[in-house]
């Protein structure tokens, strides 16, 4: 998917992640979001192999779990490689 901007990515993974109904932790505030950031931003046009992304969670879910479930609601094209848990 080369031609997606940013924020359509971010927007992409929000909703197939309201899809797969993951107990998603949101942030606190006016406008509440969920907690879910991508490491770096890519310009338009560009293409990347390797991206990273953190969600929080409410509660655990197993790695291989998670990446099915999301995978799942993916549109062709993204392709989740590896999924960990981070023990912050």
């Amino acid at each position: 998917m080369k031609f997606i901007s940013h924020l359509d990515l971010m927007r992409l993974f929000t909703r197939a992640m309201r899809r797969a109904n993951f107990p998603l932790k949101m942030s606190q505030g006016y406008s509440p979001h969920p907690k879910f950031s991508i490491k770096r931003a890519l310009k338009l046009g560009i293409e990347s192999d390797n991206e990273e992304a953190t969600v929080v969670l409410k509660e655990f879910m197993l790695p291989q779990d998670f990446k099915e479930r999301l995978q799942k609601q993916l549109p062709e094209g993204i392709i989740l490689s590896d999924v960990k848990r981070n023990f912050n």
